[in-house]
């Protein structure tokens, strides 16, 4: 008969207990973070601001205490076998923003202020002020990201980052690169807020060790993690003038046990939204959707050093555009209708030493997504497809720390196997894609840092089963803080994208009555890129009030870039485009970002990007204009603001602002005569945003909010119409003047 054996923490009763105050108010603080520094040990303050830790490790620790919105402080305690010892701590409130902690910059916890590279923090207040429901509508609330639509039939979403298309953006899943470009079509629509804990964003190559493609920048979204035992249950409704609804309705639960060495965090989230026919012609310009998330996040503490994560989640998503929008979708005119079924998950291991100076972490993830599609025109029976996708990814991590004279020392090494298998058939249009790809990588960083200097310097060395050499991609950043406050940063790094087929996305896109089919040149060679950023980062604070202005200079050149040509019309009616190389480009400018904060009270930030995306020889991408070095779909300028205001206790009023400028979009030709350019227009989309907090027992408490989308109604003007419009052809904010009104249940 055989036994199980669970790992239990060494037992030394060595106890500690106390209490955390607010410096200002000396008011107790229920549900501060206080954990045992290097360790898995630690617990949360009671609702009356009271801690108890059992069975402490014996001799000198270091106490770590953390709260949103409050400074971290770190406290000394030497622990007694066999006592109970005494500590109480007292902690200022200051900004969120200024002070948080980051992973994605060098892949370990390090304070904002001291990473070589900028990385900037999405925190689930913003989902909450800005009233979105999904990782695509709060991602443009950052200098240099900017989101927008691309298709009035499916509603896919591109993400943009200094100037580069999505493709150049490595996106993250804890640290994981498990989007693949199917993933990538949809996929930051499918992200839920109920998910998600922050997301981190890197802009520039600083992040190379992520992979080769994180040319433009990474995108990490770092799920929830059980901190301790609540619920809560919101839903928002939003509604515009055509009484068309989007409901967005998510659960969260948290749940640890008593001894806090196991615990659970369950979300749930369900979207429900109806299309939206802006000119009133009978074809959408935002699709149907329907979409539900589930999932858990859970860890088990094995020792006092150790501990298994794991994570899953399930999605459902359909989407319909086009006409006739409640009927099959070849009984339509113009139809693109996806079904999405998607299983994500991902188990790690982390391990590190009593001292604090090895650690180690084996990991895990897959994502696998099952799609039905119909991509047709014409009340075509054959548009149906289906595709298979299933990416991985699994490496081993091993990190050092050290002395180094005056300085610390971090060695980071590690390997990862990358795998994509993509089966997508669409028969009607003849094509049948079955692509694997195998990444190899190793990698390897040192960073070298005090409080005045920090220089890390790395490379990853990758094999990429479609090229027959392996690619090295070495990165360098550097940090110099001369005085308290001011920090100035520097960074070099590169990056290839290999010639993979459909390595942008597999949408199918509905022009003129008929669909465009993107194909490869034979010939097309890989791309590499070289990336450059130099920024300045000031932070000051007086009194309650804190200020922090941030300007980034970056240059991208890409050599080899891949270029979109249309190649006329094949014997069965679709519109071809070839991906092809064209000499060279580049993407170079500046961002600008400034936050005021006066404790909880006051919020005000502002981001705002000028940029230039050039060509380095002219290029043309239809025979009926003339060739150009401006890149498409990228604005010279644009920009965001947020302002949240606490004019009494418990009320909030949350503004915010996205504005782009004027860009060069293609026009193919359909509804219109002749393929052509168009210069758009300069778009404000301003929203607004009342909240006010209902206390209803103890620390049990309902928001009630409500408010307004786009208020100035700022939409596309010079829509196509009907069944021979350019579905890609639109702009601008992707939805019209909306009202919402929101509840949230906090237990």
């Amino acid at each position: 008969m055989g036994m199980l054996c669970v790992p239990v923490f060494a037992q030394y009763d060595a106890h500690l207990t106390g209490h955390v105050l607010d410096e200002r108010t000396g008011e107790h603080l229920p549900f501060v973070n206080v954990q045992v520094k290097g360790t898995n040990i630690g617990t949360v303050t009671d609702e009356s601001g009271h801690y108890f830790l059992r069975d402490m490790p014996i001799g000198k620790q270091t106490i770590v205490f953390s709260y949103v919105g409050y400074e971290t402080l770190e406290l000394p305690v030497t622990m007694v076998e066999d006592k109970t010892i005494e500590l109480k701590a007292t902690i200022r409130e200051v900004s969120q923003q200024l002070n948080s902690v980051v992973v994605t910059a060098n892949r370990y916890a390090t304070k904002r202020q001291e990473t070589a590279t900028i990385v900037n923090v999405l925190s689930p207040d913003l989902f909450q002020t800005t009233a979105v429901s999904c990782v695509a509508d709060v991602l443009s609330f950052q200098p240099g990201l900017r989101v927008e639509n691309s298709c009035s039939n499916c509603g896919k979403t591109d993400l943009r980052i200094n100037g580069l298309q999505g493709q150049y953006t490595q996106i993250l899943m804890d640290s994981r690169p498990v989007f693949s470009s199917m993933a990538s079509v949809y996929g930051l629509e499918q992200v839920p807020a109920a998910m998600i804990d922050r997301i981190e964003v890197v802009r520039g190559g600083g992040s190379a060790v992520y992979g080769a493609n994180a040319i433009a920048g990474v995108v990490n979204i770092i799920t929830k993690e059980p901190v301790r035992n609540f619920v809560n249950i919101s839903n928002v409704s939003n509604i515009n003038e055509h009484a068309g609804y989007d409901i967005n309705t998510e659960l969260n639960a948290s749940v640890m046990s008593e001894n806090r060495k196991i615990g659970a965090y369950l979300f749930a989230a369900h979207r429900s939204r109806s299309p939206y026919d802006r000119d009133e012609d009978g074809f959408s310009e935002v699709p149907k959707l329907r979409s539900t998330t589930a999932g858990a996040r859970v860890f088990f503490k094995t020792s006092a050093y150790s501990k298994i994560t794991a994570e899953y989640h399930h999605t459902t998503d359909f989407r319909r555009g086009g006409n006739r929008i409640d009927d099959e979708p070849h009984t339509a005119d113009i139809a693109e209708q996806l079904r999405h079924n998607i299983d994500a998950g991902s188990l790690a291991f982390d391990w590190y030493s009593a001292d604090n100076r090895h650690f180690i972490s084996a990991y895990s993830a897959l994502q696998h997504i099952g799609r039905e599609s119909y991509f047709g025109t014409e009340r075509d029976t054959a548009a149906y497809g289906r595709s298979k996708d299933l990416t991985s990814n699994t490496g081993l991590q091993y990190r050092f720390s050290y002395p180094c004279g005056r300085m610390k020392g971090d060695l980071t090494v590690g390997a990862e196997y990358n795998y994509n298998g993509l089966n997508d058939r669409m028969l009607g249009y003849h094509r049948e894609l079955n692509q694997k790809v195998h990444v190899v990588g190793v990698y390897a960083q040192n960073e070298w840092k005090n409080d005045q200097w920090s220089v890390l310097v790395g490379a990853r060395l990758e094999k990429h089963n479609l090229l027959t050499k392996p690619v090295c991609t070495p990165r360098a950043t550097f940090r110099y803080t001369p005085v308290e406050g001011l920090v100035l940063r520097a960074g070099y790094s590169s990056g290839y994208r290999a010639p993979q087929a459909y390595d942008e996305d597999l949408h199918v896109a509905a022009v003129g009555g008929n669909v465009s089919l993107i194909t490869l040149d034979p010939d097309l060679k890989p791309e590499y890129s070289h990336s450059a950023t130099l920024s300045a980062d000031w932070y000051h604070q007086w009194g309650k009030w804190e200020l922090n202005l941030t300007a980034e200079g970056f240059y991208t050149y890409l050599q080899d870039v891949f270029f979109l040509r249309e190649d006329g019309i094949d014997p069965a009616g679709n519109i071809l485009f070839t991906r092809t190389n064209a000499p060279g480009a580049w993407v170079g400018g500046l961002n600008v970002e400034g936050k005021l904060v006066y404790g909880q009270w006051f919020t005000f930030q502002i981001g705002y990007t000028f940029q230039q995306s050039r060509y380095t020889v002219a290029q043309q991408w239809s025979a009926a204009v003339p060739a150009q070095k401006r890149m498409l779909h990228t604005p010279d300028n644009y920009g965001y603001m947020l302002l949240d205001v606490h004019p009494v206790k418990d009320f909030t009023i949350s503004i915010n602002g996205k504005a782009t400028g004027s860009m060069l979009v293609p026009h193919l030709a359909g509804y219109i005569a002749q393929d052509e350019e168009t210069l758009t227009p300069s778009f404000w989309d301003l929203g607004i945003r009342l909240a006010y907090d209902v206390h209803l027992y103890k620390h049990y408490c309902l928001e009630i909010s409500c408010g307004v989308k786009n208020v100035l109604d700022q939409f596309q003007k010079d829509l196509d119409k009907g069944s021979y419009r350019d579905a890609g052809y639109i702009y601008g904010p992707s939805i019209p003047r909306t009202y919402f009104a929101g509840l949230a249940l906090k237990l």
